[in-house]
């Protein structure tokens, strides 16, 4: 099943920058079929109930709302700062040279629900552990940070070494 997958994942190098050899899921999307075999996989990865899924902005979105349909959960959108247009909770995180910031509504979560995180892919674990970071604060339990792909040369597993990680494709 994951040689399937991996057929529809292409390469792009020296993208966002010299170097970085991007992986592009768009061919995976554009096939129905192998988009909901995707999708199953991911299901499997999800050892236990959860309330909420949140999706990392903005790959994670795809397949974080078709997780949350699927477990019968809700959809928590983590974004950019000034994307969402209500209060939010804020939390910064390092890049190679300098931060950013991911935010998230204060009302997304009710205190003590079980929240599922998932993003396209785990690089460095930065903008992870700030989305988890988010979801406690907010009073919720990251039952686990969920990923398409990880590139395990990057290490980013190493961050988010108090949390359940699971990734359907590694590199």
């Amino acid at each position: 099943m994951k040689d399937i997958i991996e057929q529809y994942i292409r390469n792009v190098p020296d993208f966002p920058k010299p170097g970085v050899v991007f992986k592009d899921i768009t061919p995976l999307l554009g096939e129905a079929r192998v988009m909901q075999l995707t999708l199953n996989e991911l299901l499997r990865l999800v050892p236990k109930k959860v309330d909420k899924v949140a999706g990392i902005e903005a790959r994670g979105f795809f397949f974080a709302t078709l997780l949350a349909e699927h477990l019968n959960a809700g959809f928590i959108p983590i974004r950019k700062p000034g994307k969402l247009p209500y209060d939010v909770y804020s939390e910064e995180y390092a890049l190679e040279y300098g931060t950013d910031r991911i935010e998230m509504h204060i009302d997304a979560i009710v205190p003590g629900e079980r929240v599922l995180i998932h993003d396209d892919v785990l690089a460095t674990g930065g903008t992870a552990l700030a989305a988890a970071r988010l979801v406690e604060k907010a009073g919720g339990e990251v039952v686990m940070l969920n990923f398409l792909i990880e590139l395990a040369f990057l290490k980013g597993r190493e961050k988010l070494a108090d949390y359940p990680v699971s990734s359907l494709l590694q590199y």
